[in-house]
């Protein structure tokens, strides 16, 4: 079944109103007709089952019927990913999303190369991988910002995955040992990290150096492994 994101609020005998790509999207490529049902969701009523009433010159309108899922979200776990060139960012974000992250947040290391990014475009991309993976949240997607002011207000309580490529502890056992709660999992820029961002990363008290193995990943090589380990480790996949 058909399943769509969108922004109005969900609610029994609620007028759906998508938007007109989107109802170009249901009747001209998937084929809908009045009558016809699909699943929708926007990320704070959890999943709808509704029909398709109306097809306007402007649009459709689908009608709420019935809850068939509660709102519920994934894991706590934030990719933080420098901004690196445009088809590899989006391929992440897209993995990142499928793979259950709750947040990305997009930073600016000192070898960054460019700190320009389509956020539209990067949102568009994650809408398309949540309706696709079944998911009933949506990730929040960060404007960049800068590698140190991040750090500067560190949530405490989180741990960091720091993906180190000169080396660390073997992944899967430091994430263990580290245990559950709300991770962050941080992939470098294709210069890697300074040597004063790699030591104020290893200073702080939660955080997991760990290596991706003996070969140099690019950035999204690296975040897909990496979240892939996580997951392994002290994910959601066992439940």
């Amino acid at each position: 079944m058909v399943r769509l994101f969108v922004a109005g609020d969900l609610s029994p005998d609620a007028a759906v109103l998508p938007t007109l790509d989107q109802s170009r999207y249901l009747t001209q490529v998937m084929r809908l007709k009045i009558g016809d049902e699909l699943l929708v969701f926007n990320g704070r009523d959890g999943e709808w089952r509704c029909t398709l009433t109306e097809v306007l010159k402007k649009g459709v309108v689908l009608r709420a019927d019935e809850q068939v899922r509660p709102q519920s979200c994934g894991p706590d776990v934030e990719l933080l990913i420098s901004v690196v060139k445009k088809s590899a960012l989006e391929f992440a974000v897209e993995k990142a999303v499928e793979l259950g992250v709750r947040r990305i947040r997009l930073v600016v290391t000192h070898r960054t190369q460019t700190s320009h990014v389509r956020m539209d475009r990067l949102d568009a991309i994650a809408i398309e991988a949540a309706e696709q993976t079944g998911r009933v949240d949506l990730p929040m997607i960060d404007e960049p910002v800068k590698l140190t002011d991040l750090l500067d207000g560190w949530d405490g309580q989180r741990r960091l995955m720091f993906c180190d490529e000169t080396g660390g502890a073997a992944a899967g056992p430091a994430l263990h040992a580290a245990g559950e709660g709300p991770w962050a999992v941080l992939i470098g820029p294709e210069g890697g990290f300074s040597p004063e961002e790699r030591d104020r990363l290893r200073a702080m008290p939660l955080t997991a150096a760990v290596s991706l193995g003996p070969r140099i990943l690019r950035a999204d090589t690296a975040a897909v492994a990496a979240l892939t380990l996580w997951q392994a480790a002290v994910g959601d996949w066992d439940r």
